[in-house]
């Protein structure tokens, strides 16, 4: 490694649903993130690793910034400042075909107080991105000055979906971070456990297949993960739910949904782990686990 190499963390806010799972997994270059069309997917802060001759840059996926009641969105609340906090750099992620909003105006003056170099990420910019410009005169008016006048502030039109500008995006992150030593092998895409990333998969098709019915009311609780003979692990998983109707949402006409979930999930498991996989899944009530401070943190969630 030489001196000029740099390393550093890079947080990736934002409103729920802006596409910051799909940019971290552009940006990484494989599914390390749950990617939904349904908002608030995202819970914890998701660590992608992006290394190349330049040095290496460790993305956060925070949870969408949002306004909470039980201690579940608390919880993301609070992974997104830490997020923020941690980071030597933020990517500001927005819809630009998505109308600004007073929540956006409220995220926007969050972190013009906060001293970091800042990316506006301008998302969707390959499509009809009528709203750009509202975006970066929301900037505008809460810094009280124009962005070419903005310390240490970037603007950046992409598309995740599509990787428009990614290189652009690669070579602003690292004029931005430190000189230093890399922190993981070369070779490593992302540290979440590996109990988390088979709830995230499992969640994200009870997602696809579910959609509007019962996406917050969903969580997903991975409690055996084992080898068995040969190329083979067994998997058993309890999905939660807070009421008898969405247990029977999720369950289907004669099983038919859980069924789907089950071999989506399992079809993409043996991908990942590039071995046999046996799911068994499992629908359970547990009413208000949402605010169940053992479960949330038996799932995984740091509280």
């Amino acid at each position: 490694m030489t001196q000029k190499q740099k390393c550093g963390m890079v947080s990736i806010v934002g409103r729920p649903n802006t596409g910051k799972s799909t940019l971290l997994n552009a940006l990484v270059g494989e599914k390390v993130a749950i990617v939904s069309k349904v908002p608030q997917t995202t819970r914890n802060q998701i660590r992608g690793i992006y290394t190349d001759e330049r040095g290496q840059i460790i993305f956060i996926d925070t949870p969408g910034l949002h306004v909470g009641r039980d201690k579940l969105d608390r919880f993301m609340n609070d992974a997104a400042d830490m997020g923020a906090r941690d980071a030597d750099c933020l990517i500001h992620l927005v819809d630009t075909m998505d109308r600004v909003g007073g929540d956006e105006e409220e995220i926007v003056r969050r972190l013009v107080k906060v001293s970091l170099p800042v990316i506006l990420g301008l998302n969707k910019a390959d499509k009809n991105a009528k709203y750009m410009n509202d975006y970066i005169q929301l900037w505008e008016r809460v810094a009280g000055k124009p962005v070419t006048a903005m310390k240490n502030f970037t603007l950046m039109p992409l598309s995740g979906k599509t990787g428009l500008h990614i290189e652009e995006l690669y070579q602003a992150i690292f004029d931005y971070l430190p000189a230093g030593p890399i922190l993981y092998p070369e070779d490593t895409v992302c540290d979440i456990p590996r109990k988390m990333a088979v709830a995230d998969i499992i969640r994200e098709k009870l997602l696809r297949i579910l959609k509007d019915e019962v996406p917050h009311a969903v969580g997903v609780s991975v409690e055996s993960f084992r080898a068995v003979k040969g190329n083979t692990f067994r998997i058993e998983a309890v999905i939660f739910v807070e009421r008898d109707t969405q247990k029977r949402i999720v369950i289907g006409a004669k099983g038919e949904n859980l069924k789907r979930v089950g071999t989506l999930a399992r079809e993409e498991l043996e991908v990942l782990l590039e071995k046999t996989v046996y799911l068994n899944l499992f629908v359970k009530v547990r009413k208000d686990w949402r605010d169940n401070n053992q479960l949330l943190t038996e799932m995984g969630y740091q509280l």
